[in-house]
């Protein structure tokens, strides 16, 4: 890596608020000798600029010996934050491939066959006639031979060890705050019926009635392991396959890596890899107490998968700049994905964007927590009506956390006779459901789930938002339980911190662009108040400035009034970045507390 080069990779024809220093503070850390560089810059500070500039200086074939690691990968959790840099112009060099799941076939009558489907893969021997021209092995191909390889990070890991994919001199990880957890999330094994295709032929243990769980669903594991390699061996024998039967072929290999890495790993001494199973209740016959009786379903989660990401992710590279708004704590996310802290560099990039453009204001109407939700949702009802009669020509979105507190929010709204200003979405139709509103004109309230993170709302596709609930972990996943009970409550509420960060995020994306943010959950203070000691800066600022607004009187006849697609004025923008409100600021309170010695919501959609 050369990191001298990194001002002349920059691909902008200029720079935007910190984004020359943070180059430059970049190229220090990696000159320093760092092999990994953590770059917390916040939502619109141009991170995929920075870290196209970073990839840049990886070393070129040229500068090479044979046997040397060159070029980069660039990574991201997020499809979408992938198709954004597949739509930048500035970005066009990155090399972008999928997995084979997103390409379609173009042989006659198989075009709207996805390539993972098609003949080649269901015909022994299938001689291909347009391979040279398949999208996914053209793809595949160029990035393999590009200098910047872009993929999701689920293809990245999927693809530690391949001949095509090897060691690169550089790793670029955006939006790299949740690494632990998803790597905890791909190396969950889930033993059940849409996941296992000889599920019916299985006989499933009754771990939870084993003296040792773990060990007897490790004993299991193996067994099942070979029982689906017999079963692919037979699939591997025909001569052609259907769709169904490639399908399960597939996922028979899938799971016999995941259940041999899992044993391997259980019995590796050195592993610093907890183990946890969760089993649901069986659907028929009874438990024998001895761990052989009848079983339901297996989750197998593994906890801090330290070895996990150093085969899926260190091993590929030689420096690594990780790329977040909200690593909050440098030495936490070190220990979570198996980093010395003292072998990492962290670079701050400041907020450019005025703090006038992105208030926080206070419209708690109580908990959120389940024995008090059924208090407290028609009231945030209430108040959502309030501030849509405040925002009558602007859109707006609704962080519902969950899609009960959405159907519960939806059915109040629509009761209080505001329903038509209202879009939604289910789990089958979220990205057109959302594309669907933010095509549209007018001033349309999008209520949505778990869409915290990787949405650009930039100008008049939001100007103002409300997180109707502190987003904590579910309590009752067995990680969670077990972390809480071990004590680590300050990793709890970084977590819901991290998320409200991320929300926060959705609506300002520019210096000129302002957006307001309403906390409806009084839970939401809390957070701010214990993992006070873990905020930015910068958001920290935001906290102490958070006031109350001048909300109107309830009346639905006027915050339903412009929901049919008429065109905004430029009143209420102005109402929105600074006026109408009175101030109650909490900098005296907030900072004084104490709170800075005070002791994560699954997003993933592929």
């Amino acid at each position: 890596m050369n990191p001298a080069r990194i001002e002349s990779e920059f691909p902008a024809p200029g720079y935007r608020g910190a984004q020359e220093q943070a180059l430059a503070d970049i190229r220090e850390a990696f000159a320093a000798g760092n092999e990994v560089v953590l770059v917390r810059a916040p939502t619109g500070s141009g991170k995929s600029l920075l870290a196209r500039a970073v990839a840049g200086c990886a070393r070129t074939v040229e500068e090479a010996e044979p046997s040397e690691a060159t070029g980069a990968y660039y990574t991201t959790p997020q499809v979408s934050q992938l198709d954004d840099v597949a739509d930048d112009d500035l970005l066009a060099d990155l090399r972008i491939v999928r997995g084979k799941g997103n390409y379609n076939c173009i042989l006659p009558h198989e075009t709207n066959t996805p390539v993972d489907r098609a003949p080649c893969v269901r015909e022994r021997g299938y001689d291909c006639s347009v391979r040279h021209r398949c999208p996914y092995f053209s793809d595949r191909a160029i990035a393999a031979n590009g200098s910047i390889a872009a993929m999701t990070l689920a293809y990245f890991m999927q693809t530690a060890g391949s001949e095509v994919f090897r060691t690169r001199d550089v790793v670029v990880i955006d939006e790299a705050h949740g690494l632990s957890e998803w790597a905890e999330m791909y190396a969950t094994i889930r033993l059940g019926p849409r996941s296992v295709p000889i599920w019916e032929e299985l006989r499933i243990p009754d771990v939870e009635a084993a003296a040792d769980p773990v060990e007897r669903t490790v004993r299991y594991a193996e067994s099942l392991a070979g029982t689906c390699e017999r079963h692919k061996d037979e699939l591997l024998g025909e001569d052609e396959l259907t769709v169904g039967e490639v399908s399960d072929r597939d996922r028979l290999q899938e799971l016999i890596g995941d259940l041999e890495w899992f044993v391997e790993d259980y019995r590796n001494p050195e592993s610093p890899t907890t183990w946890l199973v969760d089993q649901e209740p069986a659907s028929g016959g009874e438990a024998a107490g001895d761990g052989d009786g009848e079983g339901g379903p297996l989750t197998i989660k593994p906890m801090d998968p330290e070895r996990y990401l150093h085969h899926t992710v260190w091993d590929r590279g030689n420096r690594f700049a990780l790329f977040s708004a909200t690593i909050l704590d440098k030495e936490a996310f070190c220990r979570g994905v198996g980093l010395d802290p003292d072998d990492v560099a962290l670079v701050d990039v400041p907020h450019t964007f005025p703090i006038e453009h992105r208030p926080l204001y206070d419209v708690t109407c109580g908990k959120m927590t389940y024995e008090h939700r059924d208090e407290t949702i028609p009231k945030i009802a209430r108040t959502i009506v309030r501030i849509m009669q405040h925002h009558p020509d602007e859109k707006g979105l609704i962080h519902a956390h969950s899609y009960a507190i959405q159907e519960r929010l939806r059915d109040l709204l629509d009761d209080f006779g505001v329903g038509d200003r209202i879009h939604a979405h289910t789990r089958e139709n979220r990205d057109s459901a959302l594309e669907e509103w933010k095509a549209s004109t007018g001033s349309g309230v999008f209520l949505s789930v778990k869409m915290e993170e990787a949405l650009d709302l930039e100008g008049d596709l939001a100007r103002w938002q409300v997180i109707c609930k502190a987003p904590f972990l579910n309590t009752g996943d067995s990680r969670v339980a077990h972390r809480l009970e071990s004590g680590q409550w300050a990793w709890y509420f970084r977590a819901a911190l991290r998320t409200v960060i991320q929300a926060c995020g959705r609506i300002v994306r520019a210096p000129d662009d302002h957006g307001v943010t309403y906390l409806a959950d009084s839970s939401l203070l809390d957070v701010f108040e214990r993992s006070r000691s873990a905020m930015p800066d910068w958001f920290a600022e935001q906290v102490d400035r958070i006031e109350e607004p001048d909300l109107p009187a309830f009346d639905p006849s006027v915050a339903g009034a412009s929901g049919d697609g008429s065109s905004g004025a430029t009143g209420s923008r102005d109402a929105s970045r600074s006026g109408g409100h009175r101030s109650r600021s909490r900098s005296g309170s907030r900072s004084d507390s104490g709170s800075r010695n005070s002791p994560l919501a699954d997003v993933w959609d592929a």
